[in-house]
């Protein structure tokens, strides 16, 4: 019998990250296995004691964003420290799941005992500090940066387990904490469950980009690349799946480019993954990126990628059979490979094939969420 898997995270159940897209993935295979599962979250707690609270920060982040920044994270941990306090009251063995350092910290001080395990992943890139600065909300090197950097160190080492989900993030970590070599840890990468391959003939549209419209997923960058493919007269239309605090700014400079006719913006959509199979090939520009799950959606559906060398990202990539890498700051370069790529049908064809085997292969249910959750359940064992 297997102890109870209890998924603890700051976020909502439901919404576009990668880090829900993870959980709900997990969640689901867990329950094909018949291994007990629970997701905890703030909103399980009451919800008098929640909304009102929660409602106040979107008028405290308007004088501050500092201050809104400190308010999500301590009201956050703070009512999910009191709904993992109430399930954790049996005593019962089981394993915490936290999806963050704070949900790691409220459930290490939440449990009862050390039959409690409480194990983390690192969905994070870098740092969470790093996150809250690209997203222009805390100022770097500040008092609120340093505070969650702290956090960081003090609560990683002390956990019973640690996942990284990409090498890239296992060096960087081990760099900055080194305690966190004396932590069980095994890298794990994302996965999904299969999507199944679509076939060429679904396709009505070329570019799709998945993600938060924010400053480190680079979008302004993109509408960049597709000006420049248009410039040099090969047009291809772009679809930006998600929301944001960037959607003004870019809509703005998609008017400014004249660009009306080749970008669409959708919006969020709840399984926005589906929508990569009506798209040529997937185009990726974050500047900070831990590991790219919607990398290996593409892969998963037979599409081809495009993505900036960043983070996690050329693990993901490997031998470039299955996407190519593009430049950072270079709009025109970029746009020429994927010009050139697009235009060849006989390496597009290639390239979708081996993203599928490769999806196949490393990052579908089978393969990596068996690995993590045998992890989970003997974090001691040895993991090659």
């Amino acid at each position: 019998m297997y102890p109870p898997i209890i998924i603890a995270t700051l976020m909502r159940p439901e919404g576009e990250t990668g880090v829900q897209t993870h959980f709900r993935t997990l969640i689901n295979y867990l329950n094909k296995k018949n291994i007990h599962c629970e997701l905890i979250t703030p909103y399980s707690a009451p919800s008098l004691q929640v909304y009102p609270t929660f409602g106040l920060r979107i008028f405290i982040s308007l004088i501050n964003s500092e201050w809104g920044v400190w308010w999500y994270r301590y009201w956050h941990a703070h009512f999910l420290l009191l709904a993992l306090k109430k399930r954790l009251s049996t005593g019962d063995s089981c394993i915490v799941y936290a999806q963050c350092p704070l949900s790691a910290q409220a459930a290490l001080l939440a449990r009862f005992n050390r039959r409690q395990r409480v194990m983390m992943v690192t969905h994070f890139n870098i740092s969470q500090a790093d996150e809250w600065v690209g997203k222009g909300l805390i100022t770097e090197g500040g008092l609120l940066h340093q505070s969650i950097q702290t956090v960081e160190a003090i609560v990683i080492p002390k956990l019973d387990g640690l996942v990284f989900v990409s090498d890239f993030m296992q060096k960087h970590l081990v760099k900055r904490i080194p305690e966190i070599l004396n932590v069980s840890s095994i890298v794990v990468p994302n996965f999904l469950q299969d999507p199944g391959f679509y076939d060429q003939k679904e396709v009505t549209a070329d570019l799709i980009n998945i993600g938060t419209l924010e400053s480190r997923k680079n979008q302004t960058y993109l509408l960049d690349i597709v000006a420049s493919l248009r410039d040099m007269g090969r047009p291809l239309t772009l679809t930006l799946v998600g929301d944001g605090p960037d959607r003004r700014e870019l809509k703005n400079k998609t008017r400014m480019l004249k660009l009306e006719n080749l970008v669409t913006f959708s919006g969020y959509l709840s399984k926005g993954g589906d929508r990569i199979g009506y798209h040529r090939a997937y185009i990726h520009v974050s500047i900070q990126e831990s590991f790219g799950i919607t990398l290996i959606e593409a892969f998963a559906r037979g599409r081809p990628v495009f993505a900036v060398p960043v983070g996690g990202i050329p693990e993901i990539l490997g031998d470039q059979s299955a996407g190519l890498k593009l430049p950072l700051n270079d709009a025109k370069g970029a746009a020429k490979i994927v010009a050139d790529a697009m235009d060849d049908l006989n390496w597009m064809v290639a390239a979708g094939q081996a993203g599928r085997l490769r999806f196949l292969d490393k990052y579908e249910n089978s393969i990596a969420a068996h690995r993590l959750i045998q992890f989970l359940l003997n974090p001691k064992e040895i993991y090659e």
